[in-house]
């Protein structure tokens, strides 16, 4: 079938389901689902597809289902706009009543659509944002009325008592710093960055002008796991990674030295913080054994009101936290089981979904025997969960009280591990069977499997987008800003079959309106901005509905080029002429800063690509020739040969604004300075600098395309974070970043 054709049965009810049949590659070029891949797909979601007479039967059950659930129970509107209200009845209207937040009523008539609207009821704008209560004859729903937009970076210097700009000298526009937080050190020897050092990270930045800090993820992993440390493929996205909290700021650091003491482990904690990177198999066990000595010592260590704030806190996560707490003591006890030849298979001891059928589900009897019969274990994973909300909380605040506008940027992962803890509470919402991933691509050609479970649209619809909700506000929390990681997930996701090669997944849509609606709501009420990783292939319509709500794009220094010139003139140019004209056939000039686009974050560099030393030097090319991760048929040389090309074309750029002059320095002598000078000139709403930038690594933290040989998630930094602008070069590196000119360096705004 062409694209313009009529579709065949499989493909209408790939349409109905949501899948597409058809999509655009990263060379631009149309792309359709195969037949099998397809079936595959939608037998994954629960849809016979084996004939032409299953294909209609699958059809026709999907429209009654939605028929039957038309008014969901949430329903997304905007502020001052009509609202849509999905409705199967053929009554022409209806009288409608809405419950304001604070109370107040709202009633009138609503009017059923015609044409392509006929299965909505329209009701005039509501022009308060907020969850209210919309009584549609005898069917009832909660009304989610958003704002137009995202809370902005202006919003919060406005909420800050600033302005964007004060005067001569002063910052072109707000800017922070980027950090992994596991990497960062402090005076105490921790074996890896908590949230302590996060804390004095951002008052060192604030003190240097930075308004915000943005972070990586902080996502629960698995506590019995260390060997599972990647922060994008965690086991809950609703909490905390325990391994931050420090927990001297409840107890005390000489409840912890004794802690250390009785478990005769500050030797081994001394040498781990020594290290250049961390070693999760050994150091997270220690951790963990140190908050377990304090938690079991609690009642004569902790004053009463910190005792009660635990116990508020964990009244405070209901279900969710007791049932995370559980998860957690299950797989320890699992764990420990099959260690002692308790349990036939180890690998399945961990997965949820692998567990006696009695404890597949959080809600089943015998986890709430299970709860009572191990209260302790229960109890320590929800204290360990308090440690670090409390951490989190105070850093946040000691962003705010150094003067950032912003603060802390937390991270939101695509998805969790399919048989971690946030897909056992959320098993109606979540996509069963599927991976996320994503179809080949310019770096990826046989596409990318992330081995991550994602929410399932109809799930979140058919539960009033509960799941979405739960996770935003979690994440939210002690915060100023939030990335979303991959936000084409909000419009749609290849979904990959567990087991299938990445190239036979398919896209699935996502209600993209209604997600956007509910950010923008939650943005507005944590007062923090949103920023999208549209990084990659992303439609022109995503980033254009993304900037229509106000979520920040992501400007890349390695990816803002031009468009490339095709005179063929320029193909018979000598290869010295093309260089230093920056255009050698293949090697795009770089697009001036000033010319990014301004809804967006602009930024060196991401954690999965290279630092600017390290780009210069061709270092991630080297790894990747290392690891055998170059494109089929390339060679290093090839490689380091384009990347040499690059580099005229970035020092052509340079050189072009004022900033260097001369011959291309050597691959060893990146011009940090003069790059970080060149960036201070982009007129985006914020400016993030990676601290390895700052302080001039090679090395990225993490290599895409990798689960060995390089070390992902593992590197540390050997500057303490109150040294970061503790030597001229450094602060003149920082200021050249804030658009100050040399010489011209003026206090930070008043704050």
């Amino acid at each position: 079938m062409s694209r313009a054709g009529a579709p065949s049965p499989l493909q209408a009810l790939a349409l109905r389901a949501g899948l597409l049949p058809h999509w655009t590659d990263a060379w631009d070029q149309p792309r359709a689902v195969g037949d099998a891949a397809l079936r595959r797909v939608l037998e994954g979601l629960g849809l016979p597809c084996g004939s032409p007479g299953q294909c209609a039967a699958s059809h026709a059950w999907l429209a009654a289902d939605d028929a039957a659930h038309a008014l969901p129970p949430l329903v997304t509107a905007e502020r001052g706009q009509p609202v849509a209200v999905p409705w199967p009845h053929t009554l022409p209207q209806r009288a409608y009543r809405v419950t304001l937040e604070d109370g107040a009523i709202i009633a009138g008539t609503a009017v059923r659509g015609a044409g392509a609207d006929a299965a909505l009821m329209h009701l005039p704008a509501i022009d308060v944002c907020g969850y209210h209560r919309l009584d549609l004859g005898d069917g009832h729903a909660t009304l989610a009325v958003a704002p137009r937009r995202c809370y902005g970076v202006a919003d919060a210097l406005r909420h800050a008592g600033r302005g964007k700009g004060d005067g001569e000298g002063a910052r072109t526009s707000p800017w922070g710093l980027a950090v992994q937080l596991y990497s960062l050190r402090r005076g105490a020897a921790c074996g890896m960055g908590d949230l302590t050092a996060l804390a004095e990270g951002c008052a060192s930045a604030a003190r240097a002008g930075a308004d915000a800090i943005a972070i990586n993820p902080l996502h629960a992993p698995f506590a019995a796991l260390p060997e599972r440390y990647s922060p994008y493929a965690p086991s809950s996205r609703l909490f905390l990674n325990p391994l931050y909290a420090d927990p001297a700021t409840v107890f005390g650091q000489a409840a912890v030295d004794a802690a250390i003491a009785g478990l005769d482990a500050g030797a081994t904690l001394q040498a781990l913080d020594a290290r250049s990177e961390i070693d999760w198999i050994a150091l997270a066990p220690l951790r963990y054994a140190i908050l377990r000595w304090l938690w079991q010592r609690r009642e004569s260590l902790l004053p009463r009101a910190a005792l009660d704030d635990y116990a508020a806190f964990r009244a405070r996560g209901g279900t969710a936290l007791h049932a995370h707490a559980c998860y957690e003591a299950i797989q320890a006890r699992r764990l420990g089981d099959s260690a002692n030849g308790n349990v036939n298979n180890q690998r399945a001891a961990p997965d949820w979904r692998c567990w006696p059928v009695t404890l597949r589900s959080p809600a089943d009897a015998a986890v709430t025997a299970f709860a009572q019969a191990h209260a302790d274990d229960v109890g320590f994973h929800a204290f360990v969960q308090w440690l670090a909300d409390d951490g989190l909380a105070r850093a946040q605040r000691a962003a705010r009280d150094a003067g950032m506008a912003i603060g802390i940027i937390r991270d939101l992962a695509v998805g969790a591990d399919p048989g971690g803890s946030q897909a056992w509470t959320r098993q109606p919402e979540t996509l069963a069977g599927f991976h996320a991933g994503a179809p080949p691509d310019l770096y990826n050609p046989l596409g990318q499997d992330w081995g991550v479970a994602v929410f399932s649209p109809r799930g979140l619809r058919r539960h009033g987008y509960a799941a979405f909700l739960e996770m935003l506000r979690a994440n939210l929390s002690h915060a100023g800003g939030l990335r979303i990681d991959h936000v084409l997930g909000l419009a749609r996701m290849w979904l990959v079959p567990a087991g299938a090669p990445a190239s036979d997944g398919a896209y699935l849509r996502y209600p993209l309106q209604d997600l956007l609606r509910l950010v923008a709501l939650e943005s507005w009420r944590h007062r923090a901005i949103i920023i999208g990783e549209n990084l990659g292939t992303v439609p022109p319509e995503l980033n254009a509905a993304l900037s229509a709500r106000g979520v920040l794009g992501i400007d890349v220094l390695w990816f803002q080029r031009e468009a490339q010139a095709q005179d063929d003139a320029r193909d018979e140019a000598t290869e010295e002429t093309a260089d230093l004209a920056g255009q050698e056939a293949g090697t795009a000039a770089f697009l001036p800063p000033q010319d990014w686009p301004a809804d967006a974050v602009a930024t060196t560099t991401t954690h999965d690509l290279p630092t600017v030393a390290g780009w210069w030097a061709g270092q991630d090319l080297a790894w990747r020739d290392r690891l055998q991760l170059l494109a089929p048929g390339e060679t290093l040389a090839h490689a380091q040969a384009g990347r040499a090309r690059e580099r005229v074309a970035l020092w052509q750029a340079l050189c072009e604004a004022g900033l260097c002059s001369g011959a291309v320095p050597a691959p060893d002598h990146a011009p940090l300075d003069a790059v970080l000078a060149w960036l201070g000139t982009a007129r985006t709403a914020l400016r993030l600098l990676p601290v390895e930038d700052l302080l001039g690594l090679p090395e990225q933290p993490n290599l895409p395309g990798t689960t060995s040989g390089h070390p992902n998630w593992q590197r540390r930094l050997d500057t303490e974070v109150r040294a970061w602008f503790g030597t001229p070069a450094l602060r003149a590196r920082a200021d050249a970043w804030q658009g100050i000119r040399p010489g011209a360096r003026h206090p930070p705004a008043q704050r």
